[in-house]
């Protein structure tokens, strides 16, 4: 992992672009585990409450874990407020779409789309507020990731024949790429402004905690929070919280002072591809040959966004 320079002065994608790419990589390999982990959670426990849960956690360690998040609301500008304000109601908007998309979807599809709508969303929005056109090699190697993506998850349910699709639920996953798009971007601004990265995260995520908290107080109304007080419910939250929110954003926040938001978000399609070698490892899954192929695909698209252009 590359020394931070200087937050003043910002270094390009284009100038380090592995030192951008090996910490997103590696978020996206803390992220891999957070469907494992959220399996293990006690029975009670609903899907939107241990993602609340671990917002709430994780957002408020990222928070008060670094000085700088706690000053830069009162010494940034009122425009670059309102860009922490609305990064913050993104990172909330992630998990109240995402997992009421799994419950209606399934994982597959809503993680397919989910994560291969977000570099399409992050790509467009940065062009329209002018952070940056896609160019010729974004573009492939985003479609060869994206492409392998939706085969290596979408794989079983291939080679099983699949069900209905629910509209709704396919909507709500899209909405979740669009707020995973939204704070990318608005972080990687501030970051190229020269606004220090654990700064900018902490100060976005202590605000969504914040502000998902009262989710987390009604979902856990009339004792259905008793799961949070079982050895396995708060195991579960710690790591979610710690491992794949403190520790996997403050790797992304700074790899986003290297490589811009389009690319990071399209790294980290690595998630999925992270996810379905850990349940072959760890929970001993088999995946059906398509999966295998589109594990490729994938791969070879992250290389080729990975590795460093030609001059």
């Amino acid at each position: 992992m590359p020394t931070p320079l200087p937050t003043s002065t910002p270094v390009p994608a284009s100038g380090r672009p592995a030192g951008g790419a090996l910490p997103i990589l590696a978020a996206a390999l803390l992220w891999g585990t957070t469907g494992t982990a959220a399996s293990l959670a006690p029975a009670a426990a609903p899907a939107a409450g241990i993602g609340a849960a671990a917002l709430v956690l994780g957002g408020l360690l990222l928070f008060l874990t670094d000085r700088t998040a706690r000053t830069l609301p009162r010494t940034c500008g009122a425009r670059e407020r309102r860009l922490l304000a609305l990064g913050a109601v993104a990172v909330v908007g992630y998990p109240l779409t995402f997992y009421p998309a799994v419950a209606r979807t399934g994982v597959a599809v809503a993680t397919v789309i989910a994560l291969g709508s977000a570099p399409v969303f992050t790509g467009l929005l940065g062009w329209l507020t002018r952070q940056g056109r896609p160019g010729g090699r974004w573009a492939g190697a985003t479609g060869l990731a994206v492409l392998g993506c939706a085969v290596l998850v979408l794989g079983p349910e291939l080679a099983g024949g699949g069900g209905a699709v629910d509209l709704l639920g396919v909507l709500l996953a899209a909405l979740s790429g669009l707020s995973y798009a939204v704070y990318s971007l608005i972080g990687g601004r501030l970051i190229a402004n020269g606004r220090p990265s654990g700064g900018v995260m902490g100060a976005m995520f202590g605000g969504a905690a914040l502000l998902v908290s009262p989710v987390l107080l009604l979902l856990g109304g009339g004792g259905g929070a008793g799961w949070l007080l079982t050895p396995r419910g708060a195991g579960v939250v710690l790591h979610l919280g710690v491992i794949t929110t403190l520790l996997a954003y403050r790797l992304f926040g700074r790899g986003l002072r290297h490589t811009i938001a389009q690319t990071a978000t399209t790294l980290t399609l690595a998630e999925p591809a992270v996810a379905a070698l850990l349940g072959v490892a760890a929970l001993g899954e088999r995946l059906p040959a398509a999966s295998w192929c589109g594990l490729a695909v994938l791969a070879a698209g992250l290389t080729v966004l990975a590795l460093p252009a030609r001059r």
